[in-house]
């Protein structure tokens, strides 16, 4: 039988888990602890490539670390950890950094169009600030991939450029120095986009407001009022009897209820809404109705988990801690091979 296959993936820390990042990542990550090795890490330093408060960050990092366990992230099997826990990760970075092109990072469509928005028009003089680490991201991402030696990376498409630069990283460095790391692959599998209830034509993203995301924890009153209140049609529903599905797509607002219904595993009932709508026979407040409690369900039992692991976990610094040296070893023995192939010391011990 072959081996698993080793899978990571990262999140950013951000203090609150939305229904977009469970079903669009999270979720995923879950499953994939049956099928695989799996290594998942909230971001913090990549975090700091953006303005950020200190205090902030480092509770934002062990609250998405707390949700990363509520949501099922299994830590007796996976190793799930805080990245600046790993100081391996970064001084593999550094090494990976000789061996990747300004070009290399000059062209990547995220510093282009995140720089873009720092800038705003204005010049650093005028007191706009971009942190060079914006430029250097890809490579750190590539570290954090490569310390695993990791055979596969879920990732969106806005992040598929950034996996081939890891993937060409590894490459030069198995060239020039001799085989240690895999060439990372894109893992493909299901990824649910979540819109925002509020304007069905944009992603589900908490800096928008309140209004357009819901979190994994929130309170169920809340839910429901932003389900009731969700954009259905913009226009006109189809008249009755209009014909076979098929591929077709109901209305922005429409479908992202059906796939929020879908993905809290309620497929059955979303495609019968979606047969209704294209029959002309959908109650919209039947769909809202479905969708509430199936949301209300789901996010209930993520609160009794997560409340659960606060009573347990008196020490929640030291589970930190503890899952940071469990992330090490691997990464450590990594790094080891790395320092012995490029002709680097390692630190007095």
């Amino acid at each position: 039988m072959p081996s698993r296959k080793r899978v990571y993936s990262g999140i950013q820390p951000t203090a609150v888990m939305t229904i977009g990042n469970y079903f669009g990542a999270v979720q995923n990550w879950v499953r994939l602890q049956d099928e695989c090795d799996c290594v998942y890490c909230v971001v913090d330093l990549h975090a700091m490539t953006a303005p950020y408060d200190a205090a902030e960050l480092r509770s934002a990092s062990t609250e998405m670390f707390v949700s990363l366990l509520a949501a099922g992230i299994d830590p007796d099997r996976t190793i799930v950890y805080i990245q600046s826990t790993v100081p391996e990760q970064t001084e593999l970075c550094w090494m990976l950094a000789t061996l990747t092109s300004l070009g290399d990072l000059s062209r990547m469509t995220q510093f282009k169009e995140k720089s873009g928005l720092l800038r705003g028009g204005l010049t650093e003089d005028d007191g706009t600030f971009i942190s060079a680490g914006l430029l250097f991201y890809p490579v750190l991402q590539a570290a954090d991939i490569l310390a695993y030696r990791a055979d596969c990376v879920p990732v969106g498409q806005d992040q598929s450029q950034h996996l081939e630069l890891s993937r060409g990283i590894a490459r030069r460095f198995n060239t020039r120095f001799g085989h240690l790391f895999p060439e990372p692959e894109t893992l493909h599998t299901p990824i649910t986009k979540v819109l925002s209830t509020a304007d069905p034509t944009r992603k589900m993203s908490k800096s928008l407001g309140p209004k357009h995301y819901i979190g994994l924890f929130e309170e169920e009153d809340s839910i429901r009022r932003k389900i009731r209140s969700a954009v259905t049609d913009s226009g006109t529903a189809p008249a009755a009897g209009a014909g076979d599905t098929g591929d077709r797509k109901a209305s922005p607002g429409i479908e992202n209820l059906l796939t929020l219904l879908a993905a809290c595993g309620h497929p059955a009932d979303a495609d019968r809404m979606r047969e209704d709508y294209f029959a002309g026979t959908l109650r919209y407040v039947d769909l809202k109705g479905l969708t509430a409690d199936a949301l209300v369900a789901l996010t209930g039992e993520m609160r009794e988990r997560r409340a659960d692991i606060l009573r347990r976990e008196t020490d929640l610094e030291g589970r930190v801690m503890e899952m940071g040296e469990r992330a090490r070893a691997v990464a450590g023995e990594t790094l080891a091979l790395a320092r012995e192939k490029m002709g680097t010391f390692a630190p007095p011990t």
